[in-house]
């Protein structure tokens, strides 16, 4: 357990050091000496790094051990977060947010595995479940807590804290969690292979459309929550989402084993029903905030689930689908934030929701048709 929470803290940091600047974007505007939008680039650039490097990094590294990679992507989080808060030059930030981004790639691609290896196979899905935990905390308490000490403090000192909260995992891991080898020499697989493996491309297909889905309603809710009247109680909306999202986490970490098809379908659906309510009955503050409960609970798991899934059908070739997996999730991020932008400017926040609820139709369709592979009606050896 105590090398799962290392894990899950690595989560954690991840998560937080990819979305901080949304909270503290004014501030972090003055300090640069540049526009909200500009600064407002330094978590597209992060996404960026990902996208662009983690499928041939975690090739490069396939043969590393696994705790000497863990140790180096953690690292490069506290070399960017460091950097970043002393930096004042733009362009100088922008580079040290790249950095994150690749050492986010190389942590993304290794972490769900890591977890799986730690455990027996009955408990592979709990395992990750436990590790993914850090998203939804980062989510619902980092981000709140990180504004927090921007405000009283300076925005510098919340991206200082999570290089102290580094350090002390960089210990932790050094300390607490387990070594394991990388792929032997020549055994390696081509990054492409994964595709080839029955199961894998309905996963990454879910990943990327889903993920897009839950990015355009996310990365614009507050100006969503403003445009029905709601705009001074975005924290209160993200707080309830959060914790329904904890309790979600939960939920599939307890049943995950044998039901990650009915927990992936639950998902989608419950998204989808919190983004009809919040387009058809936006005028109920109380309905809102049902929907806020509805689409954490629907979306916290998710991650846990398809990371599990990605680990499940790629077999032996798992390193190189769940690389795929975290460029293809960045790559959505990234496109969410761009397709919500052009909504917004050409049709109004009253897009999101119905946008969401028409992308998810899809993923409905792919997890209900890849119930041999991907997302099998039944695990082996499940009962």
């Amino acid at each position: 357990m105590g090398a799962l929470l290392a894990l899950a803290i690595a989560v954690f940091i991840t998560s937080l050091t990819e979305t901080l600047p949304a909270g503290l974007l004014p501030a972090m505007s003055a300090g640069l000496h540049t526009s909200e939008s500009a600064t407002g680039q330094t978590v597209t650039i992060y996404a960026l790094g990902t996208v662009l490097t983690a499928i041939p990094l975690s090739a490069a590294t396939a043969g590393w051990r696994r705790k000497r990679l863990l140790l180096t992507a953690m690292a490069g989080f506290a070399v960017a977060n460091t950097v970043t808060a002393w930096s004042a030059n733009y362009p100088l930030t922008l580079v040290a947010r790249f950095v994150a981004g690749v050492a986010a790639g190389l942590a993304w691609a290794l972490l769900a595995g890591y977890a799986r290896r730690m455990v027996a196979p009955h408990q592979e899905g709990r395992a990750i479940a436990i590790a993914m935990a850090g998203i939804p905390v980062a989510l619902s308490l980092g981000v709140p807590a990180g504004t927090f000490l921007g405000q009283v403090v300076s925005w510098q000192a919340a991206f200082l804290a999570m290089t102290a909260l580094t350090l002390v995992l960089l210990v932790w891991i050094a300390v607490a969690v387990p070594d394991y080898p990388g792929q032997k020499a020549g055994g390696k697989l081509p990054m492409r292979r994964p595709l080839r493996v029955p199961g894998v491309a309905p996963v990454l297909f879910v990943t990327l459309v889903f993920v897009l889905a839950h990015t355009i309603l996310y990365a614009y809710i507050a100006t969503f929550l403003r445009h029905i009247g709601l705009g001074d109680q975005t924290d209160a909306a993200l707080l309830v989402f959060g914790i329904a999202s904890l309790a979600s986490i939960w939920i599939v970490g307890t049943f995950i084993h044998g039901h990650l098809r009915t927990l992936t379908l639950a998902g989608a659906v419950l998204v989808g029903v919190a983004a009809a309510v919040l387009g058809a009955f936006s005028g109920s503050h109380a309905l809102v905030y049902v929907a806020a409960a509805l689409w954490g609970l629907g979306w916290g798991g998710i991650p846990t689930l398809l990371q599990t899934a990605a680990g499940q059908a790629g077999g032996e070739a798992a390193d190189a689908a769940q690389a795929m997996l975290v460029t293809l999730w960045n790559a959505a991020m990234a496109a969410g934030g761009i397709i919500g932008g052009l909504l917004l400017q050409a049709v109004g926040a009253d897009a999101f929701p119905w946008t969401v609820l028409t992308l998810l139709v899809p993923v409905l369709v792919v997890v209900l048709a890849a119930r041999a592979h991907g997302f099998p009606a039944r695990r082996a050896g499940s009962s």
